[in-house]
């Protein structure tokens, strides 16, 4: 079982920034993708971003340029710069992580509980 723990949500003006992390624990023997999902208020769930072991990273598109996904293996880490952040980005973010067939097809096993972002204008 692996455990994904995120932390760095917060309140801020739009025009901010904020760095979200996730921290890995377990057994993460088939973890090969790991990303960041998030669910504003009457949203249904996007992938905002995710990155795969040994490939570069993917964003979706309100995203680009100023996101910025990261990790550290050896620390077993995710991280998310969010830059120039947006009243639209205000959401509850939430880690996920699997083998990349079961991450790709929406089907994650592993989630942690959520960090919430609040932007305001």
């Amino acid at each position: 079982q692996v455990q994904l723990v995120e932390s760095g949500g917060d309140s801020v003006q739009a025009g901010g920034s904020l760095r979200l992390s996730c921290v890995a624990s377990g057994n993460s023997y088939n973890i090969a993708c790991m990303g960041w999902f998030r669910q504003g208020p009457g949203k249904e769930r996007e992938r905002v971003a995710f990155i795969g072991n040994g490939v570069g990273a993917t964003y979706a598109d309100d995203v680009k340029g100023r996101f910025t996904i990261s990790q550290d293996n050896a620390k077993n880490t995710l991280d998310l710069q969010m830059n120039s952040l947006k009243p639209e980005d205000t959401a509850m973010y939430f880690c996920a992580a699997d083998d990349c067939y079961r991450f790709i097809s929406g089907r994650s096993r592993f989630w942690g509980q959520g960090t919430q972002v609040t932007v305001s204008s």
